[in-house]
């Protein structure tokens, strides 16, 4: 899957596989702010980490002076990682003004992002929010008598209703994502924060993406804007298959068994468990941006796979094997797996 990005976009992600100076790939030691958003599991995460110039008198006029992140995911997620972290270096912002980087200066410091790959640049406005959230509590800033409200999502996911199960994203931050993104649509839904975007399940059931659209916007509003951007929708349906690009539902991530100790495991039970692993939750992550991947051969506890699609020839192929086939096998199968590429 060819997707178009933009010259920026595409060089921002080169130099950061490649480690080049001023890049920001990586995670800062004992962080002062720290946050995270998405799930490897849905095939999207960020980690981001900020370091201050502290003030001693005025914590809230603690500058930040260091940004890293950790993503996994694909070119346009590791571009805006990389793009938030310019904007925020290059302001030499406080925390508190860090929040007034948006996800649509994200896609403007990119030149732009496929409609699709919009739910990106929301993933770093997620993260940062998070990050300034972390380091408001550590340093004893009291948010709320700022006028400033940012809720936690981890503790957002614990009280309150999945509605988006593929992606464990709750009723409270969709409707809070609708309001302050003004979605109107499913697939506008799904292209800003992926809800939707797995199986499908939860467009038109009772409760679900359309229902509380109809209940944000009133049933007309809402319907009326669905059927104005039917056009705009078969438009983007074009445009893909002007590129080579079809789109298929992803599937959603099934729970794999308890590990086991590979000692306990016969060599054919051994590799089913890679098998059901790759099949289940790995596959479906890299076909949703046009991969794939092949099993060729294992051999004791190393698993020799090839990459298909679009990850023939990505400059970052070498961080999808190590940060998400590798590490999902280790976590599902077994520690000593090891991924070779051939």
């Amino acid at each position: 899957m060819a997707w178009e990005y933009s010259e920026k976009t595409k060089q921002l992600f080169l130099d950061a596989v490649a480690g080049k100076p001023g890049t920001h790939l990586g995670e800062i030691e004992n962080p002062d702010g720290i946050g995270e958003h998405g799930s490897i599991a849905c095939g999207d995460a960020l980690k981001f980490t900020f370091r201050v110039e502290k003030n001693d008198e005025d914590p809230t006029k603690d500058r930040i002076v260091e940004t890293k992140y950790l993503t996994f995911g694909c070119t346009s997620a590791i571009a805006a990682s990389e793009a938030l972290c310019c904007i925020l270096e290059d302001k030499k912002c406080t925390p508190i003004e860090a929040l007034k980087v948006t996800n649509a200066d994200i896609v403007e410091f990119l030149e732009g992002l496929p409609q699709q790959k919009i739910h990106c640049s929301v993933m770093g406005e997620e993260a940062l929010q998070a990050a300034v959230l972390d380091w408001s509590r550590k340093r004893g800033v009291d948010l709320k008598a700022l006028g400033i409200e940012i809720v936690d999502e981890v503790e957002e996911q614990e009280h309150d209703r999945i509605v988006c199960r593929c992606f464990s994203l709750t009723e409270s931050y969709i409707r809070r994502k609708i309001k302050e993104l003004n979605l109107r649509t499913i697939p506008e839904i799904t292209a800003a924060i992926k809800a939707g975007g797995g199986c499908g399940a939860c467009h038109h059931e009772p409760g679900g993406l359309q229902d509380i659209l109809d209940d944000v916007w009133g049933e007309a509003g809402s319907r009326q804007e669905a059927v104005g951007s039917s056009n705009s929708a078969n438009a983007s349906i074009s445009t893909l298959q002007m590129f080579g690009e079809t789109s298929k539902p992803a599937v959603a991530p099934q729970p794999s068994e308890p590990v086991q100790d590979v000692a306990e495991l016969s060599p054919y039970q051994f590799a089913k468990r890679i098998e059901q692993e790759i099949d289940t939750n790995i596959r479906p992550m890299l076909q949703k941006d046009g991969g794939d991947i092949e099993i060729i051969d294992i051999k004791g506890t190393l698993v020799y796979v090839t990459l298909r699609g679009a990850c023939v020839g990505c400059a970052g192929a070498t961080q999808t094997l190590k940060f998400i086939v590798e590490k999902a096998l280790h976590d599902n199968v077994s520690d000593k797996v090891r991924v070779i590429q051939v």
